[in-house]
């Protein structure tokens, strides 16, 4: 059986400029970063919803699973510090979010419990696959309707951006503002090509909650 080389997901970058301020905070400006044009340019881009979880990759050879990496940390099936990964991929499968999943590496992300916070208020673990579940349902269709400038955008993830994955767990609603309730972090913008780039919510200076730290 030939061996497939594991590798770590690339980091995704920001599509615009980040600056640090006085304050400490790191922050986008509305000046594109360089090589990231294609984020607003090519129209087969997806915008899909970015989750905030801890990345878990699965390596599937002849159709059975032969090993599990958070980034590149090999996770072995029994064990007792990293068991939610395990439940969250078992959870997976049973959801169906696995079938079809070809030979290969295949990246996605791990929410629940005991990860970040759990900031969608699920019950147990659960991994969702990219190339699959995200691109299907986590996709925003109306990216591409709208001016792709900053202002557009800024305005966008200040007040209308969907919390995709929350409203399938908890419904949509939205406060008095007309603001929707629910957690969303942002956005990962994503080319057929495998190209990436990603806005948060919290890289844009109007935001007023807790930031991630600044290289991340």
């Amino acid at each position: 059986m030939e061996q497939i080389k594991v590798r770590d997901m690339e980091k995704i970058e920001c599509s615009f400029v980040r600056k640090l301020m006085p304050n400490g905070d790191y922050i986008v400006t509305d000046e594109i970063a360089p090589g990231y044009e294609w984020v607003f340019e090519d129209e087969n881009v997806m915008a899909i919803e970015k989750l905030d979880g801890t990345n878990v990759s699965i390596l599937i050879q002849d159709g059975i699973i032969v090993s599990v990496w958070n980034r590149t940390e090999r996770i072995p099936f029994f064990n007792k510090s990293k068991s939610h990964i395990i439940e969250g991929l078992i959870e997976s499968y049973k959801r169906g979010y696995m079938e079809f999943l070809a030979d290969g590496q295949h990246f996605g992300e791990l929410i629940g419990e005991k990860v970040n916070g759990n900031p969608y208020k699920i019950e147990g673990h659960l991994w969702i696959p990219f190339s699959t579940f995200c691109q299907k349902h986590l996709r925003y269709k109306s990216w591409g309707k709208y001016p792709k400038n900053f202002e557009t955008i800024s305005n966008w993830f200040k007040d209308e951006l969907m919390p995709l994955y929350w409203a399938m767990k908890h419904g949509l609603e939205k406060d008095k503002d007309g603001h929707y309730l629910g957690f969303v972090e942002g956005i990962v913008f994503t080319h057929p090509d495998g190209r990436m780039a990603k806005i948060r919510k919290d890289m844009f200076e109007w935001f007023s909650g807790r930031r991630h730290k600044e290289d991340s």
